[in-house]
C-alpha cells in the first residue's frame, strides 16, 4: 500500500500516473463527487476493498499529517499489507505555480495549499510507515525517487 504525503499540485497524481497505474489500485479523494459525504469512510472502504482483493492500493491524498495517515497505516497492517510512505518535500512556490496552470475543478484556492503547508509533517517509520520513500522532480519531466527509511527485515532461523 502506497500513501502519498505532500502539499497540493505537488506531483503526486502525476507520479502515479506516470510510475504506478495500471500495477496500484487508485483510492482518491479528487475522484469522489463534489457532494460526497462521509469521504473518509469511502476512502477507507475502497482501500480495504482493494487490499482484501489482494491489490495494491495507492491513496493519492495529501496526507499531510499522523491524523491523516495513521488511520490508513492501521488499515493497511490489519489487512496484511506493507505501507510505504512516499514523500513529496514541500515547494510552496512550485506548487502555487503548477497550480496556477490548473483549471477547473483541478485548481485549488490558493489557501488551501498555505493551509496545507502548515500542517505538512515528514512522515516516518516512527509513524508505522514500513518504508519512507522521498519523490522530487528530476528536473527532465520525470521523477526521482531514493529511499529515506526502511524497516528492518525480521531474520530467518540462522
Amino acid at each position: 500500500m502506497a500513501v502519498f504525503v505532500g502539499l497540493q499540485a505537488s506531483g503526486k497524481s502525476t507520479f502515479h500516473a506516470r510510475c504506478l497505474s495500471g500495477r496500484y489500485a487508485l483510492v482518491s479523494k479528487d475522484l469522489f463527487p463534489r457532494g460526497a459525504r462521509r469521504r473518509q469512510e469511502r476512502q477507507m472502504r475502497l482501500v480495504a476493498e482493494a487490499l482484501t482483493a489482494g491489490n495494491p492500493v495507492v491513496v493519492d491524498n495529501t496526507n499531510p499529517s499522523p491524523e491523516d495517515w495513521a488511520p490508513l497505516v492501521e488499515l493497511g497492517h490489519a489487512l496484511g499489507a506493507t505501507v510505504t510512505a512516499y514523500w513529496f518535500p514541500p515547494d510552496v512556490e512550485g506548487s502555487l505555480r503548477r497550480n496556477a496552470a490548473r483549471e477547473g475543478r483541478d485548481r485549488v484556492p490558493d489557501v488551501g495549499i498555505f493551509a496545507t503547508a502548515g500542517r505538512l509533517r515528514e512522515p516516518s517509520l516512527a509513524d508505522g510507515f514500513d518504508a519512507v520513500l522521498e519523490v522530487r522532480f528530476d528536473g527532465h519531466g520525470g521523477f526521482a525517487v531514493r529511499t529515506l527509511a526502511r524497516a528492518p527485515r525480521p531474520s530467518g532461523p540462522g
